[in-house]
């Protein structure tokens, strides 16, 4: 494989137990560099299991992760963070009572006034204000306490955050989920202007089938802690996933009253 062709980032047959139960069994998956990448499967199939591992929050039980050709172990999520993994979790771990430039900035302030040092408002509020325009969102005031922003402005505020920290692995969870049909619509269309510049890959986990054949270049398909479906976007059809879902249901159901 060329230098230009290597993947960001591959997980080898990587296993996750706790205790005797079986999260994750021989999962293997490839992000390209400056690929969407979205991830199905059903409650329990192991999705959020697979990210707390690619986030730093759990150690996998077997398997390797190679993140931009190297061997990595990820023993936290600052240390992901360190390498360029970033993860938005679905409850955004924003501070409400904070406005939107503190948010973003939260543990990598801007300082000023040597030992006695004090917040430098004005660049970070400049930076904020940049970062938000470049990825499409119409906030007008940086000044605005994330409390009175609607659910999709705080999830395009938690992305910004990411991307400023210079990620270059996002995973989104559920970017959409509970959001009425114009805010997912502003979601998407962030996600979309960064799949544009093709600076940062992304997996997204989601639900809605019509959200990830809107954005993802890639799906994979999660079942039983297992990928058991990886086609490019273009190459399969809701439909065609819509089968494989109720065909395992199908197959659980008879082997339930076997």
């Amino acid at each position: 494989m060329t230098q230009e062709s290597q993947p960001l980032l591959q997980v080898e047959n990587v296993a996750k137990e706790f205790g005797h139960v079986t999260a994750l069994e021989d999962v293997n998956l490839k992000v390209g560099k400056g690929e969407v990448l979205g991830l199905l499967g059903d409650n329990g199939a192991g999705k959020s299991t697979l990210m707390k591992i690619l986030c730093g929050l759990h150690r996998p039980t077997r398997g390797q992760i190679i993140f931009d050709g190297e061997p990595v172990q990820l023993h936290s999520v600052t240390h992901a963070r360190s390498l360029g993994i970033d993860c938005v979790h679905q409850d955004l771990a924003l501070i409400p009572q904070l406005n939107i430039y503190h948010n973003m900035f939260l543990q990598r302030e801007s300082l000023t006034g040597g030992p006695l040092a004090i917040l430098n408002n004005k660049p970070m509020k400049e930076k904020a204000r940049e970062c938000l325009r470049d990825i499409g969102v119409n906030i007008p005031s940086v000044d605005v306490p994330v409390e009175q922003l609607s659910g999709g402005q705080r999830q395009a505020v938690a992305v910004a955050r990411s991307v400023y920290s210079n990620s270059r692995l996002l995973l989104l969870d559920e970017p959409t989920a509970a959001m009425g049909a114009k805010e997912g619509a502003m979601i998407l269309d962030v996600i979309n202007r960064l799949r544009a510049k093709g600076e940062v890959s992304i997996i997204i986990i989601a639900h809605n089938y019509g959200h990830i054949f809107d954005v993802c270049d890639r799906i994979n398909l999660l079942q039983n802690g297992r990928i058991t479906f990886d086609k490019a976007t273009a190459d399969t059809s809701i439909q065609e996933l819509t089968d494989i879902v109720v065909n395992e249901y199908r197959n659980v159901a008879k082997q339930a009253y076997a």
